[in-house]
């Protein structure tokens, strides 16, 4: 009855920040980014914030599975009538040793609550979030390269099945493997999740000695991952299946690769759009000149600037830069006339003939 009552009392969209009729995907994004901000490894000592993390994590295990989520919102829509209100009473009514878990089970195709938060049933792995460091032509080129989690893992030892190497579960009597046990109330026939077995069909009678019988241990791995090129600084990458096991045949979690990359010394990037500075000089901006300028992949490509090009314009290279699977961004070249701080005196003569020859524009303003 305590997973029931907690569902009455506790509202789990509330706690994720959504609506009740939001989207699967609305939910999976507010828990990431819920779990993010309140992750224990991101608050270390923080107690409020580690409540805060299993309060999330406990809403997204309901809200967050389809099945749960109708079961979650049935028992909502019932209130106290369903029997769990403030008195925690069953308003009276005799279930011949029935609880109202095992109502919902039969209700919702013989899946009750009482065991939801000890695993009875498939239960789907977690996801994991990892953060990758790449350089900028890393990103903009792509690359397969490989992370080091430590994280839970299918055990080594039993390859997941839990019991010791050598031997095999063996299938639970009481229920047949089944996971679950009809109970025949008079007219109704109502399944709770097996109590020889905790719901998992199998009886270990030898656990491992690594897993503890769990099928599942804590360990250093590597994954490869494939990351495209274009990618861009806070991109996440999904790798589906590769987060922590499923348990009870659930299916395993992704695992979530945010790419930061590196700054470049020469190029900045917009998206796919490549941003370059190049110097010139008084005379090539005022006379125009052929410039060469530097690309990220293609080494150097010219530049024609007319005459008169002002110091700040910014000039476009079609095609030259950064690319991904379906289009290729442009290179963007922003020209900075370089003004000399020391000049020869021969210098200093010819921009003083060019001073009496061109007038100021202050001058030409007041005129």
């Amino acid at each position: 009855m305590a997973a029931q009552r907690d569902w009455f009392e506790k509202d789990y969209y509330a706690v994720l920040g959504v609506s009740k009729d939001a989207s699967d995907k609305d939910i999976t994004k507010a828990y990431r980014r819920l779990a993010r901000q309140y992750h224990p490894d991101t608050n270390p000592g923080n107690k409020e914030a580690e409540e805060k993390f299993k309060d999330i994590s406990a809403a997204y295990d309901v809200v967050g599975d389809a099945s749960k989520r109708a079961e979650y919102d049935e028992v909502r829509r019932m209130g106290p009538s369903a029997g769990f209100g403030p008195g925690g009473g069953n308003m009276g009514f005799d279930m011949g040793g029935a609880d109202f878990g095992d109502i919902l089970g039969q209700m919702f195709g013989g899946r009750g609550r009482r065991g939801g938060a000890s695993g009875v049933g498939p239960q789907r792995g977690a996801d994991i979030e990892s953060t990758l460091t790449l350089s900028f032509e890393e990103a903009a080129h792509g690359l397969t390269t490989s992370i080091h989690l430590t994280a839970d893992a299918v055990c080594s030892s039993c390859t997941g099945s839990g019991a010791r190497p050598g031997t095999t579960p063996k299938m639970c009597s009481a229920c047949g493997g089944r996971g679950s046990v009809s109970n025949n109330q008079g007219p109704f026939a109502m399944s709770s999740p097996c109590r020889s077995c905790g719901g998992k069909g199998n009886i270990i009678e030898h656990p491992c000695s690594t897993c503890r019988g769990n099928g599942i241990e804590r360990r250093p791995r590597e994954v490869n991952v494939r990351i495209p090129a274009g990618v861009d600084n806070g991109q996440r990458i999904r790798l589906k299946g590769r987060g922590t096991p499923g348990r009870n045949g659930g299916p395993a979690g992704d695992l979530f690769v945010e790419c930061r990359v590196a700054p470049h010394a020469v190029f900045a990037r917009e998206g796919l759009t490549l941003l370059v500075r190049v110097p010139v000089s008084f005379t090539e901006a005022v006379l125009g000149a052929t410039i060469t300028v530097p690309t990220l992949s293609d080494g150097e490509v010219t530049l024609r600037l007319k005459p008169g090009t002002q110091s700040g314009s910014r000039h476009r290279v079609k095609g030259k830069g950064i690319a991904n699977s379906k289009e290729t961004g442009d290179l963007i070249v922003t020209v900075d006339v370089a003004v000399p701080t020391k000049l020869n005196k021969e210098e200093e003569a010819a921009v003083e003939a060019l001073h009496e020859v061109l007038r100021s524009p202050r001058e030409k303003e007041s005129s």
